[in-house]
């Protein structure tokens, strides 16, 4: 979802942003492709940049570049084969986040986000699908696009409009409110370009059932729908809160939002990281998860009978008795309490199975990496370092033997045979593997490791 707000169209655009006002862009070499773009501000100097990348999914490219005669302000360019170019003015720090924006198949982005593809109009991207590692497409209702020619009023009158140039540009003027006027001159120069794409091919803006005035809401109805206050979310909006949607438009200086982007906003709320942690601790005083409740329910009732059922430590609540030494001994004894039950947290039965499974699926990936570089039967490792294990199994194997070494004990057992098993590995090698992994990312010290690993080491036959 674009978060970028643009401040002025290029004249050499083929797609105009409704509402703003046209700068002389021919200070920039739009024609000789995006390179040159990128060279007019990378490098140049202090305060400048430019870039350019190839979109290969349309063939088309996206540049961006910090104006040569203000550096506070930057152009952005996307060009497609077919569908022509947009260049936009924007302060010179949104560049590279609209850079990033068209890094798909997003060509236009109208009414606070929604996008256009060159085919299709679709909402802006909020609900995330971890699938696609990317936000679901969700097609705007019934959506027509309007052009260049669709917008052009016989009563539009050119003389009554101006190109503005970079060099008096202020970002925060406002903006012109004979757009029309404005429009018809940018039309006008268009069309004296070589090769101009036509009007009626030039896309202005998006029609939707979702943006008719009924179809919008106001902040507090915004605030409302995602179980929020109204003030907590003008306070979300002043930070610059990148989940809070770009309103569809504004009336009467207020902004307003389509109902059905506000319903995606809360869906997205939702299914968030929050979202889920509220879901799932919904009825609790403390706001906890179901399993963080039941924890603290145990050791509440264990805490209770420590420190109240047992006369010895009862007797401590007497002031006389209260002293440092004291509330120690206590405190110890109820680190103790939880400490020993940590079997009753962690479901080590579980928990074994489900990291012997993660141990044999990193040595199955690291065998396929080596490929050909096996034994000579090409059924298993020529040596023990091509079983290898990412980080975050390593390390959830380093915590499995530091709280419950004796279940890890079993489990390695068991990954030992399974490697045997599935790939004729040594158990030594296997070993091996699992202390050279651990000691690059786990927390046992050497000695640790060492005593540990020396109880699983197998002993040659004897007679």
């Amino acid at each position: 979802m674009s978060h970028v707000v643009p401040l002025a169209n290029g004249l050499r655009t083929d797609h105009p942003v409704p509402g703003l006002p046209f700068v002389d862009d021919s200070h920039l070499p739009l024609d000789e492709g995006p390179d040159a773009i990128e060279a007019v501000g990378r490098n140049r100097g202090p305060g400048m940049w430019g870039r350019f990348d190839k979109n290969r999914a349309d063939g088309g490219w996206r540049a961006f570049t910090t104006d040569p005669l203000d550096h506070t302000l930057g152009w952005a360019v996307r060009h497609h084969p077919e569908h022509g170019r947009t260049v936009l003015l924007l302060r010179d720090g949104d560049t590279s986040a609209l850079h990033m924006d068209w890094d798909g198949e997003q060509l236009l982005f109208r009414a606070g986000g929604y996008w256009w593809n060159g085919e299709t109009w679709y909402r802006p991207g909020q609900v995330w699908n971890p699938v696609e590692e990317d936000y679901e497409r969700r097609k705007a209702r019934m959506a027509v696009t309007v052009t260049a020619a669709d917008m052009l009023d016989g009563r539009a009158d050119p003389a009554k409009a101006y190109v503005g140039k970079v060099a008096t540009f202020d970002p925060d003027a406002a903006r012109p409110d004979n757009w029309p006027d404005h429009l018809a001159l940018w039309a006008a120069r268009h069309q004296e370009q070589d090769g101009a794409l036509p009007l009626d091919r030039c896309v202005v803006d998006v029609s939707s059932p979702e943006l008719t005035g009924a179809q919008l809401i106001g902040a507090p109805e915004l605030a409302e729908l995602g179980g929020i206050t109204a003030s907590t979310l003008r306070a979300y909006i002043s930070r610059g809160n990148s989940e809070v949607p770009l309103p569809q438009a504004v009336v009467g200086g207020r902004d307003q939002w389509a109902r059905a982007v506000a319903e995606d906003w809360v869906e997205s709320r939702q299914r968030s990281y929050q979202g889920v942690k509220s879901a799932m601790s919904a009825g609790d005083p403390d706001s906890l998860s179901p399993g963080a409740v039941e924890v603290r329910d145990r050791f509440a009732v264990d805490f209770h009978h420590t420190l109240f059922d047992r006369p010895d430590v009862r007797k401590r609540w007497v002031l006389r008795q209260r002293n440092k030494e004291s509330v120690a001994e206590v405190a110890d004894a109820l680190a103790w309490s939880v400490a020993a039950s940590l079997d009753e947290i962690v479901p080590t039965d579980h928990l074994g199975r489900t990291v012997r499974a993660a141990v044999l699926h990193d040595f199955a990936e690291s065998l396929d990496m080596v490929g050909d570089d096996a034994d000579e039967e090409g059924d298993g490792p020529a040596h023990w370092w091509h079983l290898n294990l990412t980080p975050s199994v390593a390390k959830t194997l380093d915590w499995y033997i530091r709280c419950f070494p004796a279940e890890a004990y079993a489990t390695i057992g068991e990954i030992q045979w399974q490697a045997h098993k599935t790939w004729k590995a040594p158990a030594a090698d296997t070993l091996s593997a699992l202390r050279s992994a651990l000691s690059l990312d786990g927390e046992l010290t050497e000695q640790q490791r060492e005593t540990y690993f020396a109880l699983l080491e197998p002993h040659e036959d004897t007679n």
